[in-house]
């Protein structure tokens, strides 16, 4: 299968048009000497050792969801494409896959936020956010016992806090949570980690592309859960 067509089966699904101004999804590395591609891997983030694994198992293209915004020299001879903020924000992306994963049904979108309305107390939600992530941490500053409107932003979306509680929703699912952000929080915030909640649209990614054969990098969360 030539790269392009697989670059289109992406866009296909997750319109360039839908990515951000300052975003650099898309071609990060384009080799004109290699068009035919047999396999792919597909990752969160390019890293060197990512660069490393793809080489070794004789990939001839990746594809990751976080963009570069530098390319190393020495990552010039093998394929790199990335869909970062339109495949957040298109229709099965990052977000709606973590609400779906969860059992939980959107009832609203806005630009990068999803809404559910539910009906559940805190102590079973962090039940539920606890199988996808093992990093999960909140705040509740309102202390409340039940939560009925949940906003979702996979990836950082602390920045969304006022737009979810301004459209009534009482909690907020995200992950990259900051101190004073947390502090200041009028709702319910809780982070389940960057990594976590962006881990499992590879799987959207390799239905995409079934024609090919693909391959997930060995890749993890950098953060240590310590356990006594």
């Amino acid at each position: 299968m030539d790269k392009y067509s697989i670059a289109k089966k992406i866009e296909d699904f997750a319109p360039p048009e839908l990515a951000e101004s300052w975003d650099c999804s898309g071609w990060a590395v384009n080799v004109k000497s290699k068009y035919e591609v047999f396999k792919v891997m597909v990752c969160l983030t390019v890293t060197d050792d990512i660069v490393n694994q793809a080489r070794t198992q004789n990939c001839d293209m990746i594809i990751s969801h976080h963009p570069l915004f530098f390319v190393p020299l020495n990552w010039h001879d093998i394929n790199i494409y990335t869909a970062h903020t339109n495949l957040d924000k298109t229709c099965g992306g990052t977000t709606d896959t973590l609400i779906s994963t969860l059992g939980l049904k959107i009832t609203e979108t806005s630009d990068f936020l999803r809404y559910s309305d539910t009906n559940i107390s805190i102590e079973e939600f962090l039940k539920l956010l606890s199988k996808v992530s093992p990093n999960l941490r909140y705040v509740n500053n309102k202390n409340i016992s039940y939560i009925k409107r949940i906003a979702f932003c996979a990836g950082s979306g602390r920045g969304f806090i006022q737009e979810a509680y301004e459209n009534g929703a009482d909690a907020l699912v995200t992950g990259d949570l900051k101190f004073h952000t947390a502090l200041e929080s009028p709702i319910a915030v809780f982070d389940i980690g960057h990594f976590e909640s962006e881990i499992l649209i590879l799987d959207v990614i390799k239905n995409l592309l079934s024609y090919v054969e693909i391959i997930f990098a060995k890749e993890k969360s950098p953060f240590i859960q310590i356990k006594y």
